[in-house]
């Protein structure tokens, strides 16, 4: 045995696939056995068909919360004269989710870590559904701060949401569809984002009478409010925390770690040491903050070139969500196919990042026509290269909790999107929209520089061809010998952490 593992390790090194997409052998992979800490009997990996109700649910909920996030900013200008305040104001209900996120996110990612994703969702449709009801009880021009709470509650279950796609995809898919499943619960939160741009500004047009216009704001929160009830009540009977056998060979590794030998804070140590995992962090963080500023202005954006369209800066908001949602399926799907992590996340950066100077510098054509097409290709990279992010960075740090390295990259991302949208909004103020889009440019090629000096360390993939490599050069597939070796793979792997 011990010269099976020295070469099945010495193909680890040499093997040139790992990059560009898995071998052969890996896809023996899914019928093959795994050993079984608990019971020290192989199992077979299995995919249940509820997987996909599960992931359904988690979407279904994604694009709750999501929606709310941006149901002000895209009507700013109304909200401003129904409860008189300023335009920071208002931006402040879009930014209250990225700073909620930051002292948050590692007391709800310890949580997921220890409890689970039932107990995670449970909580995080909960505070949702409760923001949304104390919403509906602040349709009065006085009842501002009112407002501001509830989306507060409904920003603090945005934290128990946006780190769990890379999880869930991890515990309940195969090797072959995690990056799909990850894409798809992204798809959730980009749908949530796309009706918020398109609902509100058909709900509550820009009328002068303001009992009316109460009467238009009560309506679109009744709205979201029965939807989250409803999707709460699902979650409650439905939700379920994990299939009964795992999903795949780096699960079932995962699964072998002994509680006890797992240490949170030294897992972010080790997280925080990864220079790979750390350029991810930063570039992805530049890249999702230059979305969040976007998102949040582009009312003012529109509003500026195109005086009273209001209803078509809603529609402009739809149209790079939805291209978005396009482009994150593709990539989710291109990466199972190809492996290729590095490449992919590395040539929608660019193309990022030229969408954004194509949408720079015709915004201003006085052509509405031009400016949906071009925040369109926008949309289609920026929005896409979403779940490329939490994927690389599983990829990068496994078999560290996806909870945790998706955790850090939201996080980068909420700091980065308060520090962008106030900045752009004060340059757009004093200089205009070109100069306030210039500054994001700016930001997005120093992303992309980052991600080129990422190296593309796929741990996840090489877990993954080990126990393949092993039971190839073990054909009676010994279950004590098997049961030694996928503990020595954790181990190794922990090890190798920087």
């Amino acid at each position: 045995m011990g010269d099976a593992t020295q070469s099945s390790q010495d193909a680890l090194e040499n093997d040139p696939h790992l990059g560009s997409g898995a071998p052969d052998a890996a896809e023996q992979i899914e019928c093959s056995s795994i050993p079984n800490g608990d019971s020290g009997s192989a199992v077979t990996p299995r995919l249940y068909k509820k997987r996909w109700l599960i992931l359904c649910l988690f979407s279904a909920y994604s694009l709750s919360n999501a929606y709310q996030w941006i149901q002000y900013g895209i009507i700013s200008n109304i909200m401003m004269k129904f409860y008189h305040v300023e335009s920071l104001a208002i931006d402040w209900l879009s930014m209250i989710y990225m700073l909620t996120y930051i002292p948050f996110i590692f007391p709800v990612t310890w949580l997921l870590d220890k409890k689970g994703l039932r107990l995670t969702a449970f909580l995080a449709n909960a505070l949702n559904c409760a923001g949304t009801w104390v919403k509906v009880a602040s349709v009065k021009p006085n009842l501002f701060a009112v407002t501001f709470f509830g989306q507060f509650l409904s920003a603090f279950a945005q934290v128990f949401i946006l780190g769990m796609p890379a999880r869930l995809a991890s515990v309940w898919f195969g090797k072959n569809e995690v990056s799909t499943a990850c894409s798809i619960g992204v798809f959730g939160n980009q749908l949530g984002i796309a009706i918020g741009f398109l609902l509100p500004p058909i709900l509550v047009p820009n009328v002068d009478d303001m009992n009316e216009l109460e009467h238009h704001i009560r309506i679109m929160f009744y709205i979201s409010a029965g939807a989250a009830t409803l999707i709460f009540i699902l979650v409650v009977i439905v939700f379920q925390e994990k299939p009964e056998l795992p999903p795949s060979q780096a699960q079932a590794q995962a699964r072998n770690i002994p509680p006890e030998e797992y240490s949170y804070t030294a897992s972010v140590m080790r997280l925080l040491r990864n220079k790979p995992f750390m350029l991810l962090v930063v570039s992805y963080g530049l890249n999702v903050a230059c979305f969040y500023s976007i998102s949040t202005l582009l009312n003012r954006m529109i509003i500026e070139h195109y005086p009273g369209e209001e209803v078509n800066a809603g529609r402009i908001g739809l149209t790079i969500v939805v291209s978005g949602m396009a482009g994150s399926l593709i990539c989710g799907i291109w990466l199972d196919k190809t492996k290729t992590y590095k490449q992919t996340t590395l040539a929608v950066y660019v193309l990022t990042l030229l969408g954004m100077l194509v949408y720079t510098f015709t915004l201003n054509l006085g052509h509405l026509w031009v400016v949906f097409i071009t925040a369109g290709i926008l949309g289609f990279f920026m929005t896409g290269y979403l779940p490329l992010g939490f994927e690389f960075a599983v990829e990068l740090t496994y078999p560290e909790s996806e909870g945790t390295s998706s955790g850090l990259l939201n996080c980068s991302a909420q700091i980065f999107g308060i520090i962008f949208t106030i900045s752009q909004g004060k340059i757009m103020d004093r200089w205009g929209t070109l100069a306030g889009n210039i500054f994001l440019c700016i930001f997005l090629l120093i992303g992309t520089v980052l991600t080129g000096f990422i190296k593309s360390d796929l741990r996840r993939q090489k877990a993954n061809l080990q126990q393949t490599e092993v039971q190839t050069l073990s054909p009676s597939g010994s279950v004590s010998s098997l049961q030694d070796y996928g503990a020595t793979v954790s181990s190794v792997l922990y090890q190798r952490q920087p």
